[in-house]
């Protein structure tokens, strides 16, 4: 796991290469160049460069990738494969991250959330998981929690895990189009 990131600490931006593949005909999806941006923050100070390759599912794939890797047999919104490989070839390869995009979108409704939002957080959550930290021991939530949380206030996103009792208003982050960068 990765140490806590001090609040005075800059962001210094990393080089992040995406391979986005769409697997799925849900829309509205974002564009690529949002996911790099998510993914860019994510990774921040913890790496000068780093290539992720994210596929975005719909929930058969989700739930049987979900199954194979982890036995849990339901579809889930984030699955993160870091990648295996010794630190001392250099090469930037971080890992694998796959989202359905039916969850997060049922997420985003059920949670009142705004869509654009929602999906900042799962692409910065699963980074996050590449990078190497977790959540599964109480400390560890606390410290990925709060680092998720300053790295969405830095792109103007609020806070993930305030409970939110109305619908979102996607007043702060842009609203997603069909997945294309045009």
């Amino acid at each position: 796991m990765n140490a806590n990131l001090s609040e005075s600490q800059s962001r210094s931006p990393a080089d992040v290469h995406m391979d986005v593949q769409r697997a799925t005909s849900c829309s509205p999806l974002p564009s690529d160049a949002d996911l790099a941006r998510w993914a860019t923050a994510a990774v921040g100070e913890h790496r000068t460069e780093a290539e992720i390759s994210l596929r975005i599912v719909n929930d058969d794939e989700s739930q049987a990738l979900n199954l194979q890797y982890r036995g849990k047999d339901k579809p889930t919104n984030v699955l993160s494969f870091p990648a295996d490989i010794p630190a001392e070839l250099g090469l930037p390869l971080l890992g694998d991250l796959v989202i359905s995009a039916p969850v997060v979108a049922r997420e985003a409704e059920q949670q009142h959330k705004a869509l654009a939002a929602h999906w900042a957080h799962m692409v910065v959550h699963g980074t996050l998981h590449l990078l190497g930290y977790d959540h599964i021991e109480d400390d560890e939530a606390e410290i990925m929690e709060s680092l998720e949380t300053r790295i969405l206030a830095e792109l103007g996103i609020d806070d993930p895990y305030r409970p939110v009792d109305a619908p979102a208003k996607d007043t702060r982050v842009e609203q997603m189009n069909n997945g294309t960068d045009e």
